[in-house]
């Protein structure tokens, strides 16, 4: 078996791999796995390993509780705090000297998160099912709301706001509906602002009600248009806010911010954007944690498990990507889209 005093030798392998001593504690890693994490082999030195894995706590409980020598380890996500999660499939090893080898085999992300592949045939037809269901009873909303529209003259502004509100609400169920019932190709994207989406979403929490959260922003006002579907893109965000707030959350901030040479699935780009939805609920259900976001997954007795997946459906609809990291008191969701960065993006995300 290796010893940890002889593994400076796997520096020249491919492979991301670390290594740690009996407790835990990193105590070196290979270029390979600095670069894969994307930061310096020194950040990552003198780290408890187990605090890398960002989803899930297979680690911590092997490396305390397991008498077995070799765990094999599905769904890894790895990564420090604030950083993109790096995925893997992968083993951790004991060593001769009790020590530790963590050997990785990076993926972009999981197959089996695809929603489109994990929702069968009879849930499609219940969703349609449903929709058609719900088509009555909004336009009889959507009727409602042009009646109170006309007679808002006279109100005050903002009651004019939240009429309107309504009225904007149901159109974008109309849409979505329109969608489950009838299939189409994907619309073409439009230049549009971030910001002006999330503000959208900041309006749909306060009309909500009934929680009292405190919804922060933290925009980065430097960040260029991106080619997108402004409702769907409100659509994923708000889905995600109200996870928080469903989750116990009393402070949910709303973060974007400009990355550089980022991978986003099979390609990298030049610029592309980060947002952040963090909240300090109670965290994801360690039950939960390796299929949130498929269809049907829910830790509320009365949720649809629809949100989250519909969530993912519409990062990938913009080729990004939805990843998660949890603990109790700080859930941080991380879309990941591309930038309007020329007129290749531009064709990318039409294609």
């Amino acid at each position: 078996m290796l010893m940890s005093s002889t593994l400076p030798s796997l520096d020249s392998m491919g492979t991301p791999v670390a290594w740690a001593d009996r407790e835990g504690r990193v105590l070196g890693v290979n270029p390979a796995f600095a670069r894969w994490l994307g930061v310096s082999a020194r950040r990552l030195v003198d780290q408890p390993l187990a605090a890398l894995e960002v989803q899930g706590d297979a680690l911590a409980r092997f490396l305390l509780n397991d008498e077995r020598d070799v765990l094999r380890l599905h769904r890894l996500a790895l990564g420090l705090p604030n950083d993109a999660p790096r995925f893997a499939e992968g083993w951790l090893s004991r060593l001769e000297d009790g020590g530790w080898l963590l050997e990785t085999h990076p993926v972009d992300e999981f197959p089996a998160l695809d929603p489109t592949h994990a929702l069968p045939n009879a849930l499609s037809a219940a969703l349609k099912g449903l929709a058609h269901e719900l088509r009555n009873p909004l336009a009889g909303l959507k009727g409602a709301a042009q009646l109170l529209a006309r007679r808002s003259a006279g109100r005050d502004e903002d009651e004019r706001e939240l009429i309107e509100l309504i009225g904007t609400e149901i159109e974008r169920l109309n849409t979505l509906l329109e969608r489950l019932l009838s299939p189409t190709p994907a619309r073409p994207h439009d230049r549009l602002n971030i910001h002006v989406v999330l503000e959208r979403v900041l309006r749909l929490a306060e009309a909500e009600g009934g929680w009292s959260v405190q919804v922060q922003r933290d925009y980065d006002p430097s960040i260029p248009d991106i080619l997108g579907d402004g409702d769907r893109l409100t659509q994923a965000v708000w889905n995600l806010v109200r996870n928080a707030f469903q989750a116990g959350a009393t402070r949910v901030t709303l973060r974007t911010r400009v990355e550089h040479g980022q991978r986003i699935r099979d390609r990298v780009h030049a610029m592309s954007l980060r947002l952040e939805i963090i909240d300090d609920g109670g965290g994801v259900p360690e039950e939960l944690a390796e299929h949130l976001f498929l269809p049907l997954v829910s830790g509320r007795a009365e949720g649809s498990g629809l949100g989250l997946a519909l969530a993912q459906q519409v990062s990938r609809e913009h080729h990004g990507t939805l990843t998660y990291r949890s603990r109790p008191g700080n859930t941080v969701f991380t879309l990941l889209l591309p930038e309007l960065a020329g007129d290749h993006d531009k064709e990318h995300l039409h294609g």
